[in-house]
This record gives structure tokens, C-alpha cells and sequence, in this order.
């Protein structure tokens, strides 16, 4: 039994035709998945050479709503894209001479690193907004070393492959005449793989937009929660629940030699603020909620600390890589950053951060802070 070659492959649908056609809409989806996931990164960073902005509030939201969607997206493209073109991996070179050989060997290795980096960059994203983390690595670390990855791959197959795709575009879609076996015309397929994305980013949107909600089974957050707001850590979870209901409870102001101790009491007695703000989260999920609370900036003003001054935030939750932030100036002397206390006009929930969290605009969910302890200005 030999071993297939391409030329054992005569449906319509392999080949350069239907490539060159899907390959834009799937590098599209990668080039805004990447570039959005770049700004979350650059997001969670504690120091920032170009300041991240505080507005429009909504931005984060929009940003990561678009790439989980992109990246829902590209599953079907990419699964077209790859049944499209594998049989070229049994194709013998054309010529044996040593140039010809050596790029042909680029080029298939070139395919081989985009689509185990874009596989792995798709499941792996897949299972973070689903927040099932079956590995041991840091997802956030590893997904951004793997996008680079998959970016420089996609950018040497496109320099590779764009004489071909560029010829292939200026022939009409069936050009060649259909093998009597085909169940499925070129078109068909087209029509069938956009329709696939179009029905996984309805599938997927409602996490970020709600009136998609009723649609969107795939969205890993409905909008129900404690106090209509969905969450990813419960109290419980982080361990705060004896702590944050303790009667001794007091947040902590720190600048330099001078610091106060404020309770929920004393916290309530300050003039209070109401914003209408999203939590955004970097599995793709957000929702608006009315906030009201304390100006941070109103307390950083009760220690002296001067503006333009970063801020340490530290949670009561025991551990985590985000029990300590940083609040950087432009979030912390921004007015619509609260030490929050109320959320739709009720006492805010345990779950929710009790007795007092972090709210700020354009700001990643997981540096949203819940169940305050202390807030140390940087000298």
C-alpha cells in the first residue's frame, strides 16, 4: 500500500481556489485577536511607558468582546482553511535541486508552527473563557509567548504564499469544472463556512452584548449574578469570608509616614458617588452596573498624596497573582474610580467584594479589586 499523493485528491474543494478565499477573513480574525490581546497584556502590566487610557470607559469591553469573538470565529475558518489545502503535505517538490527543496521545507514548516501555534492558541483561549484550566502553566504568560508565535508564522505563509493567493483571486470561484464525486460545490462551501462563523460569533457575542444574550449559547456568562452582575471568584473561593464580615474591618490609607483607617461606617460618612461602569473580564464576558461609593482620589487627598502618585492595592483574599495590584495615576485621580461600596443602590454583595472593592473605567476585571484592605501610595 503506497502512500497518498496530491494527486489522489480530486474534489474541487482543495486547492488554492477556496484557500485565497477563506485565508483574508481568517487572518483577519487572528490580526484583531492578536492585537486586542496585546492590549490586554499591556493592560495588566503594573508599569505602563504610555499610560493606559481611562477612556472611553467601555473600551476594554469593546476590546475583549471583539477577541474572543474573532477567536470564536476563526475555529470554522481555520478547519476549512486546513481541509482546503492538506493535501499539498503529500505533495513531492517539483524539483530535487537543493534551493527548490530548502523552500519547500520553509514553507511546510511555516504551515506546520501556524497551525499547532493557532490550534493551541484556540483551544487553550476557548478553555480560558470557559475557565477550565486543565494545565499547569500560566495561561496568560504562555497564550502571549504562543501569539507571537502564530503571528510570525502567519506573516512568513502569507510573504510565502501571496503570489498564489493573488493568482488564485483573479480566477473566478469555479473555474475548473466540478469532479462528478463532489456532493459540494465551491460556493457551497463558501456560503457554508461563513455562515459557520457568523453563527459561532451569535454563539459567542451575548457575553458582551446584552441583548445577544438569549442567542448566544456559547456565551460562558449570562449576566445573572449576585445583584444582576455575573462573577468568577466567590468569596468562598478566595478564602475572605470570615475577614471581609469581620466587625474590625477597616481599609487602610497609606502615603509615606501618614495613614488612616477608615471603617464602612466612616467610608458611608464621606461624600458618596454614583457611576454607571462595566466589569470587563479577559475571558470576554462583561456587564454594566451602577456603582457608588468613595472617590479614591478623595481619599488619597486625606493622606496628602499628591496627584500623579501610583497606588499598591492589596485584597484580604489570601493568595492569587492578583491579591496586590497597582492602580496606576490616571486611574486613581480619574473621578469616576471608587472605592465602591453600593452597587445598583444596595449594600454591595459578599460576592461582589464586601465590604468595599475597586471600580474603575476602561479597566481589565481582574484588576477591578474585590474585598479591600489597604491602599499604599508609591513614593
Amino acid at each position: 500500500m503506497r502512500a497518498p499523493r496530491s494527486e489522489d485528491f480530486t474534489s474541487p474543494l482543495h486547492g488554492p481556489a477556496l484557500a485565497s478565499r477563506v485565508g483574508p477573513a481568517l487572518g483577519v480574525c487572528f490580526a484583531v485577536c492578536f492585537l486586542t490581546g496585546l492590549l490586554s497584556h499591556y493592560a495588566q502590566q503594573p508599569s505602563q511607558p504610555v499610560p493606559f487610557p481611562t477612556s472611553p470607559a467601555w473600551g476594554y469591553r469593546l476590546t475583549q468582546g471583539l477577541h474572543v469573538v474573532t477567536g470564536t470565529a476563526a475555529v470554522p475558518l481555520l478547519l476549512v482553511k486546513l481541509w482546503t489545502v492538506y493535501p499539498r503535505l503529500f505533495q513531492r517538490p517539483a524539483r530535487l535541486d537543493l534551493r527548490h527543496l530548502a523552500l519547500t521545507a520553509l514553507e511546510r514548516l511555516s504551515v506546520l508552527v501556524l497551525v499547532a501555534s493557532a490550534v493551541f492558541m484556540l483551544v487553550t483561549g476557548l478553555a480560558n473563557a470557559s475557565q477550565w484550566y486543565p494545565w499547569s502553566f500560566s495561561f496568560r504568560t504562555t497564550h502571549y509567548a504562543v501569539a507571537w508565535v502564530a503571528i510570525g508564522a502567519l506573516v512568513l505563509h502569507v510573504a510565502v504564499k501571496l503570489p498564489v493567493v493573488r493568482d488564485a483571486l483573479r480566477r473566478p470561484l469555479d473555474d475548473d469544472p466540478p469532479a462528478r464525486s463532489a456532493s459540494l460545490s465551491r460556493r457551497g462551501l463558501l456560503r457554508a463556512t461563513w455562515l459557520a462563523a457568523g453563527v459561532a460569533v451569535l454563539a459567542t457575542a451575548g457575553s458582551t452584548v446584552p441583548w445577544l444574550r438569549r442567542v448566544s449559547v456559547l456565551g460562558v456568562r449570562s449576566g445573572d449574578g449576585p445583584q444582576g452582575l455575573p462573577i468568577n471568584t466567590s468569596a468562598a473561593a478566595a478564602g475572605v469570608t470570615g475577614t471581609a464580615t469581620a466587625p474590625g474591618w477597616a481599609l487602610t490609607v497609606v502615603h509615606g509616614a501618614r495613614s488612616v483607617r477608615l471603617t464602612r461606617a466612616d467610608l458611608l460618612a464621606l461624600e458618596q458617588r454614583t457611576e454607571e461602569l462595566p466589569i470587563a473580564c479577559v475571558e470576554g464576558w462583561s456587564a454594566s452596573g451602577t456603582w457608588t461609593g468613595v472617590r479614591v482620589r478623595d481619599l488619597l487627598d486625606e493622606v496628602g498624596a499628591p496627584r500623579g502618585s501610583d497606588v499598591v492595592v492589596r485584597s484580604l483574599q489570601r493568595s492569587g497573582p492578583y491579591r496586590t495590584t497597582v492602580l496606576q495615576a490616571r486611574f486613581a485621580d480619574d473621578d469616576r474610580t471608587l472605592v465602591a461600596l453600593a452597587l445598583g443602590g444596595e449594600p454591595l454583595a459578599l460576592d461582589h467584594g464586601h465590604p468595599a472593592r475597586l471600580i474603575a473605567p476602561n479597566r481589565p476585571g481582574v484588576l477591578q479589586t474585590k474585598w479591600l484592605d489597604r491602599l499604599e501610595v508609591l513614593a
